[in-house]
């Protein structure tokens, strides 16, 4: 079946009094992560896999910080639109991979809801979503405890049986 494929990638720096949002869950921490939504770094790379799978521009086109109407909105919102997108260029999501870069705070017990979340928003089923965290062993700003990154990929199949003309 005709498919695609798509690679998403977002890194925000911490910052303190925010909440910390990944995949959206909140996560107890000190600070969260600076940005003009609520910074969900996870969301954010899903969400740009998705659009440029789909051949769209990234999240920054469809969702401008410029935009007051995304001042600290969630980014499970801005997710369900763009699913949205996703189907109305003739898609379906077949699953998600993503990894988030953290030397902390310690995420493993919240994966698991990150992915129902997640799973939940893009009505797809729950082993379709993946999530994975790693630490880069004291290495770069994620290493030196400065902010968080995530990369994600997704493959999405035609509804069509057939490639679009996007």
């Amino acid at each position: 079946m005709p498919f695609r494929v798509g690679l998403g990638f977002d890194a925000h720096a911490f910052e303190e009094g925010r909440r910390l949002v990944l995949g959206g869950v909140e996560i107890p921490h000190t600070s969260g992560l600076a940005g003009h939504s609520d910074a969900d770094v996870l969301t954010h790379a899903v969400m740009d896999a998705l659009l440029g799978a789909c051949g769209e521009r990234d999240i920054g086109e469809k969702f401008p910080d410029s935009d007051p109407a995304y001042k600290d909105i969630s980014s499970l919102t801005l997710l369900e639109e763009v699913a949205g997108i996703v189907g109305r260029n003739g898609f379906k999501i077949g699953n998600i991979d993503s990894v988030i870069l953290a030397q902390e705070p310690r995420l493993s017990p919240y994966i698991d809801d990150m992915r129902r979340g997640l799973a939940q928003v893009l009505g797809i089923s729950l082993d379709a979503v993946g999530v994975k965290a790693t630490t880069s062993e004291g290495l770069g700003f994620t290493g030196r405890g400065e902010g968080i990154a995530a990369m994600a990929i997704v493959f999405l199949q035609s509804l069509h049986g057939e490639l679009l003309q996007t």
